[in-house]
């Protein structure tokens, strides 16, 4: 049986490990980064018109101060963050399907000029247009201290479930060139493709980022 590596963050890669048991298909979890809340100032929420949250990360990390924008519009990248938003209790939560560039333009299109994005402390480069955005980190993404199993569990034939461009950087700097050409890719945006580097058997990026978008793909390599 293929195995599949999931490098993500927990909780999530333990979300992303138990969909992929469902598949059928063996987990091994290697988690590079560990997030951690980062002290912020809340400004007040009369300043804009809509919230943006490009991680479920930042709902779950920025503590109580996120309650003062329950009554904003809150846009989010994908579907993920989204059902954690509703879960933080807001009511109107409009989803993206692709990145941030993406849910940005729809937050103009719905006619939202002054936006607050509480985000992580890197954060993917993002087209605003014509929004004015106020990004604030409230948490950040400690880098793990290289793991000796993950190049043990990486045999010929793995599958490396890589959900951002950082993750494909740390994976890339792990992995060395000469160990990729038995090893496959699966990455959830162009970008984290991109920043794996070359010389993998093979690399795909989801059609939308999500994990289930992910997990199809592995299986199909899996198959």
């Amino acid at each position: 049986m293929t195995r599949i590596l999931i490098l993500r963050p927990e909780p999530a890669a333990g979300r992303t490990a138990e969909k992929a048991a469902a598949l059928g298909l063996e987990v091994r979890r290697h988690p590079l980064f560990a997030p951690q809340p980062v002290d912020w100032s809340p400004p007040t929420p009369d300043r804009f018109d809509a919230l943006l949250l490009t991680s479920a990360n930042g709902v779950r990390l920025a503590g109580p101060d996120l309650e003062r924008y329950r009554a904003l519009p809150a846009y989010a990248v994908g579907q993920a963050t989204a059902r954690v938003l509703e879960a933080a209790g807001f009511s109107t939560v409009i989803a993206g399907t692709s990145d941030g560039s993406e849910i940005a333009a729809r937050i103009a299109a719905d006619g939202h000029r002054r936006v607050l994005h509480l985000a992580g402390t890197t954060v993917a480069p993002m087209e605003t247009g014509a929004v004015d955005v106020m990004r604030i980190a409230v948490y950040s993404m400690a880098t793990l201290p290289p793991d000796p199993a993950l190049i043990a569990d990486a045999t010929p034939g793995t599958v490396l479930l890589v959900h951002s461009p950082r993750a494909g950087e740390r994976l890339a700097e792990r992995i060395e060139a000469t160990d990729r050409a038995a090893l496959y890719i699966v990455a959830i945006s162009p970008s984290a493709l991109a920043a794996c580097g070359v010389g993998w058997a093979s690399g795909q990026a989801a059609a939308l980022p999500d994990d289930d978008e992910m997990l199809a793909l592995a299986a199909r390599l899996c198959e």
